[in-house]
């Protein structure tokens, strides 16, 4: 399948082209974002989109080369002050070791950008404090705290703009209410208020236009999406949980084995609908899956981030995921700087099935280099149609922005 979709993309390049940039237009797209693909063959389509990416170290040595100067040109075109002075917003707290492997790979693109930049976290402490990445590269962190209508940093350093790459799971909205700094991305993008349903609504509506352009079934990109309110506590509420993806399931078994879209066994992804960092998912087979789940896996599934209780879940459409070259599991994730394809990696994993989560200890990153693209866009086949399933996730996020007021032009 990916074969002929890449010979449409190639065939019907200035089709697609000009349809992209007619999509494009009003909206205003956040400096970043990463998009996780599931490939099954048949279907291919996006499973997650994230405003406030991780994993800027796993993307191939070129790709950072080539985001480094896609961010230049962002910034030099979004923001008319020169000599931008810049505070990258961190994680106050992550247990991931490797999160700061990406916090020093952003800082050194800023850098390399040439951009005087200083790393913070929303918290008060006196002076800076270090970390040493798993690489053994030392980064200073400073201390970032409301000061009026804009942001003090502990050296004294003023900021003409915050990039945050904090996905505010936590809102922190005393801190942020009437703030008068541009924030990339937008604050109200966090996830404490957006919403995957809202995402993938305008994902999939994209995808059918998409698909109608090359000529190929809307079926292979799209990737259907229901939500429920769900308390993870109460016997009751995972019982409707559990009628609900029955049904849904029974519909998949026979959408599966009939006609032309034969493709896989039918399961269900059970997501925070809110939730990020590959935190608050399963899957489930069956109805009666979700009523037997442990308490332990309850537990899990009830609490987000930060330790914020689920009340709002997606049953989302399971689309398994190819092996690589060398028998692993794994999947393609592309990242943006605005709308441009940027860099990518396949997110691989040993232990792993098809149709399981691959975002979890033990993944491994092998090369997959969007800047490919630029040299020979016949002969990159998976660049070409993944960049394509990625781009209209930028698309999506485009529009989720405009429907909170997101603007990134001072």
């Amino acid at each position: 399948m990916k074969e002929i979709i890449h010979n449409r993309l190639v065939e019907r390049r200035q089709k697609v082209d000009s349809w992209f940039v007619e999509k494009s237009a009003g909206l205003d797209f956040p400096i970043y974002c990463s998009v996780d693909i599931r490939d099954a063959g048949p279907k291919l389509a996006s499973v997650d989109a994230n405003i406030f990416p991780g994993g800027f170290n796993n993307i191939c040595d070129v790709d950072q080369e080539t985001t480094t100067v896609l961010i230049k040109n962002y910034l030099s075109d979004h923001y008319s002050k020169k000599d931008l002075n810049v505070l990258l917003l961190a994680e106050e707290h992550t247990s991931n070791k490797y999160y700061w492997e990406n916090i020093k790979t952003l800082w050194k693109m800023l850098g390399d950008g040439g951009f005087n930049t200083r790393i913070a976290v929303p918290k008060e402490f006196s002076g800076s404090t270090e970390i040493t990445t798993p690489k053994g590269v030392t980064l200073q962190i400073f201390s970032a705290k409301r000061d009026g209508d804009t942001i003090k940093v502990s050296d004294g350093f003023v900021p003409d703009l915050v990039i945050s790459n904090n996905d505010f799971s936590d809102p922190y909205s005393v801190w942020f209410t009437g703030l008068n700094l541009p924030m990339n991305p937008s604050h109200e993008l966090g996830w404490f208020r957006r919403k995957k349903s809202d995402h993938f609504d305008h994902y999939n509506e994209l995808a059918l236009e998409f698909s109608k352009i090359i000529d190929v079934d809307p079926w292979t990109f799209t990737v259907e999406t229901q939500v429920s309110t769900v308390d993870f506590a109460d016997p009751e509420s995972l019982e409707k949980l559990a009628k609900k993806a029955q049904t849904f399931l029974d519909r998949l078994t026979k959408e599966y084995t009939s006609g032309k879209r034969k493709c896989c066994e039918p399961v269900l992804f059970i997501k925070n609908n809110h939730g990020t960092y590959g935190m608050g998912i399963t899957t489930v087979r069956s109805g009666e899956e979700v009523l037997n789940l442990s308490s332990k896996e309850r537990k899990k599934m009830g609490y987000a981030k930060g330790g914020v209780t689920v009340q709002e879940v997606i049953l989302q459409e399971g689309i398994p995921t190819q092996v690589s070259a060398d028998g692993d599991v794994a999947e393609p994730v592309i990242y943006l700087i605005g709308n441009q394809l940027a860099g990518g990696f396949l997110r691989a994993h040993k232990e792993k099935g098809p149709i399981e989560n691959l975002n979890g200890p033990g993944a491994v990153f092998k090369r997959l280099c969007m800047s490919d693209l630029m040299v020979d866009i016949q002969g990159s086949r998976l660049e070409n149609v993944y960049g394509w399933v990625a781009r209209l996730n930028a698309l999506a996020i485009g529009r989720e922005g405009k429907a909170v007021g997101a603007h990134y032009r001072a």
